[in-house]
């Protein structure tokens, strides 16, 4: 059985876009209820629709040797060498 979340009313604004907040489903922190964000500014960011900043390059994969051309992080030139394409990463190679 699922117990119902509690939800709390007041009366905020999106620190995104200025939209009313009258309902979350925690009580925020008064010194942070100026980062709130409402409902629709928050879920692009959650269903993907935020884009991490990919990084350009010519690096090769430590399993497989398959090119690899970015990444959605700036790789640690020390480690290069440990990097590995997508496929050998989810494939937990």
């Amino acid at each position: 059985m699922t117990e119902e979340k509690k939800m709390f009313q007041g009366n905020w604004s999106c620190s995104k876009c200025g939209k009313p907040i009258t309902e979350l489903p925690f009580e925020p922190d008064p010194s942070r209820a100026s980062q709130l964000v409402c409902r629709d500014c928050y879920q692009p960011r959650q269903q993907g629709g935020f884009q991490k900043q990919m990084h350009q390059g010519n690096w090769s994969c430590s399993k497989c040797g398959g090119a690899i051309t970015q990444l959605p992080f700036e790789p640690d030139p020390a480690r290069v060498g440990q990097l590995k394409c997508l496929d050998c990463f989810k494939a937990g190679k």
